[in-house]
């Protein structure tokens, strides 16, 4: 797959230096049941900043990031290292994805059943699985559609995508997010609609003439709206399409 690139980190403190930044737990990594971690990295004020897979090479462990994340995210984690023992460079593997038989050597998608496995070496590609349908079914975003500069998380659904882990200890952005599990309630997120025609994605949502969210990826009649709970209610209007929060 070109649209996504490849980062390993090594060194005697990778693990803690990851486990100490990123939402999912990265002890974790290796474990028989586990396979691939999906985790994000935050700012300090919970705002989003890239989604990725994490997967063990021996002591090192594999970074899987959309390609347009890549180089700002390596800065990042190259900002946060100081003075422990990581290092961050950038690979030649690429990604090979599919829904049916997995070959030797994939791990599963930790999102969803649904999205099949994924596995790393010298060749990409797919098997071409209908990608947007089986994520509009189970309402999983995707980097730079979905999940922008200005998403939470708990909005976007990580935690039921395995994508967050309240027990594990500190991270950046953390307080937030937390805050935002414990302490309030979500009144706006990623949700499955029912579309009525075609409009382009980041049209705008509106319910009796207010904004009510925004469309993103379609299939089949189906859709991912980021709403406002408040409004979303009966029909609603994205430029010429009618939608529906589905049940």
């Amino acid at each position: 797959m070109s649209d996504r690139r490849i980062l390993r980190l090594s060194g005697a403190d990778t693990r803690s230096f990851l486990q100490g930044l990123v939402t999912s737990n990265v002890e974790r990594l290796g474990d028989p049941d586990s396979g691939l971690v999906y985790a994000a990295l935050l700012t300090p004020q919970g705002k989003y900043l890239a989604d990725f897979f994490l997967a063990a090479e021996g002591d090192a462990v594999l970074l899987d990031v959309e390609a347009s994340l890549a180089d700002g995210l390596m800065k990042r984690l190259n900002m946060y290292r100081l003075r422990a023992d990581v290092q961050v460079g950038m690979t030649d593997l690429q990604v090979k994805r599919g829904t049916g038989t997995a070959p030797a050597g994939a791990l599963a998608d930790p999102r969803h059943a649904n999205m099949g496995w994924r596995l790393y070496g010298a060749e990409g590609g797919d098997d071409g699985s209908d990608w947007d349908a089986i994520r509009v079914a189970h309402c999983i975003p995707e980097t730079g559609i979905e999940l922008g500069p200005d998403s939470y998380i708990l909005e976007a659904g990580f935690e039921a995508l395995s994508g967050v882990d309240f027990r594990k200890g500190c991270y950046v952005g953390q307080e937030v997010t937390a805050r935002m599990k414990h302490k309030t309630e979500l009144r706006k997120g990623l949700r499955r609609v029912d579309v009525a025609g075609v409009a382009p994605v980041g049209t705008e949502i509106t319910a009796d003439g207010k904004a009510a969210g925004t469309l993103f990826t379609q299939s089949g009649g189906k859709g991912i709206a980021y709403l406002r709970f408040d409004r979303a209610k009966g029909e609603m209007q994205a430029g010429d399409a009618r939608i529906t929060l589905q049940a």
